[in-house]
Parts: structure tokens; C-alpha cells; sequence
């Protein structure tokens, strides 16, 4: 019952009061690109407070998160991570499929807010636009932040990294900082229920350049799936 009633409390709340931030970006995107960034890190703090306070999840980093020109890697489980990067970095600039880009009033906020397009193929062109992207976001001193999987995934399961990672790895030159995320335990994807409980990020050690791609890419897997576990029981 507690559970069900947070979950609900979270619904209101959050997704009540984010069209407000929405309507804010839209009204100062097109006279104040920067201030989209901002507003956009308001969200975010605002998404982990409601996590925190209504949800009764609680986050916890384990390891030094560096900051600087890296390639950062992270587990993708729930929905909290892909807002919450804005509460780990300083305006980092987050891959996201390239259909949200297309959606209504949300893309022209994604588009000024300077998020990543990925196409779902890995094609030539596709990784082009990919490497400029993160060059320009590098340039800026933003962190550039993928989830390799390409989709949420269920907690404890680990699938094999999408292409387009080994080759953004290999262009791009930058060291790479794989992160695992347990959000799935306690906010599955897809469900009404989330529970109260620990959300824990798993710093793992720097993966230099230069490495052979395959070996970087086994190294990488491993590392953001050393949380994979068992799912939490309802509280």
C-alpha cells in the first residue's frame, strides 16, 4: 500500500509540475539557447527530489567520477538515469535515439538543449553525424554521456553492446568512463511501482584509447554490469 501510494504521489507530482519546465524552454529557446541548459538541470534536480522525497530512493556513487574530456558509458535500466545525468554533469550532452528529436515542442527543447542523435543504424553516415556531435559537446567542456545498450533493459540482464559504441570509441579517441546503474531494481521499466531503496552508481576504472576494439568493448560490457543482481521485494 505504501509502495502504491508513493508511486502515485511521484505520478502527480513530477509529471504534473514538468510541463512547467517544459513551457519555460519553449519560451526562452528560441532568444536564449543557454538558458535551456539551465532550466534543463532544474528538471533534473527536481526529478531526483521527487525520487528522493516521494519514492523514498536514495542515490549513492561509488568511485571517483571524473570530470574532463571523457566518453562516458553507462548502464541503461529505468528511465531515472537518462534525466538524472543532468544531476551527475555539468550540461552533458546525452545520446538519444533520433525519433524523440522529431517529437513535437519536446525536440525543439532536445534540439536546443544540445542532446546527441543517434540513428538506430550504424551506418556511415550515422557515425559521422555521431563524431561531430561529440566533438562539438567535448569542445564546449561537456560530458558526453551513451547508453550502448540502445534500450532499457531489465535488471540483471546484460546484452551485448550496440555497434555503434566500438566505433565512436575508435573515432572519437577519448578515454572511456563506464558506469553500471542498478535503477531497474527499484523502478523497473514499464511499471507503476517503484519502490524505496538504494539507486546505486558504480564508477569503473578508466578505459584508455588506443585499445583494440573488441578488447575495449568486453572490458566496458563487464564493467557496467557489475550491479546486475536481484530485484528488490516490494516494500
Amino acid at each position: 500500500m505504501i509502495t502504491a501510494l508513493r508511486s502515485l504521489a511521484f505520478l502527480l507530482i513530477f509529471y504534473g509540475f514538468s510541463p512547467l519546465f517544459v513551457l519555460a524552454a519553449i519560451l526562452v529557446g528560441s532568444v536564449a539557447p543557454g538558458a535551456v541548459q539551465r532550466i534543463a538541470t532544474a528538471w533534473s534536480r527536481f526529478h531526483r527530489a521527487c525520487a528522493r522525497w516521494l519514492l523514498g530512493q536514495r542515490v549513492v556513487v561509488e568511485g571517483e567520477l571524473p570530470h574532463g574530456p571523457y566518453l562516458y558509458i553507462v548502464k541503461h535500466e529505468s528511465m531515472f538515469e537518462t534525466i538524472d545525468m543532468l544531476c551527475l554533469f555539468d550540461r552533458p550532452a546525452i545520446g538519444a535515439k533520433r525519433e524523440l528529436l522529431d517529437i513535437p515542442l519536446w525536440g525543439f527543447i532536445a534540439k536546443r538543449y544540445g542532446l546527441i542523435p543517434i540513428e538506430r543504424s550504424a551506418g556511415a553516415s550515422a557515425m559521422r553525424v555521431l563524431r561531430a556531435a561529440a566533438r562539438a559537446a567535448t569542445a564546449e567542456g561537456r560530458a558526453v554521456c551513451l547508453f550502448p545498450e540502445g534500450t532499457r533493459v531489465p535488471h540483471g540482464e546484460a546484452p551485448p553492446l550496440r555497434a555503434g559504441f566500438a566505433g565512436l570509441y575508435s573515432l572519437l579517441g577519448l578515454p572511456v568512463v563506464p558506469i553500471a546503474v542498478d535503477s531497474g531494481r527499484v523502478s523497473p521499466r514499464g511499471k507503476f511501482m517503484k519502490r524505496a531503496g538504494v539507486i546505486t552508481y558504480k564508477v569503473g576504472d578508466i578505459v584508455p584509447p588506443g585499445l583494440d576494439r573488441r578488447e575495449a568493448e568486453v572490458i566496458v560490457h563487464a564493467a557496467i554490469n557489475r550491479l546486475n543482481g536481484p530485484v528488490a521485494p516490494l516494500q
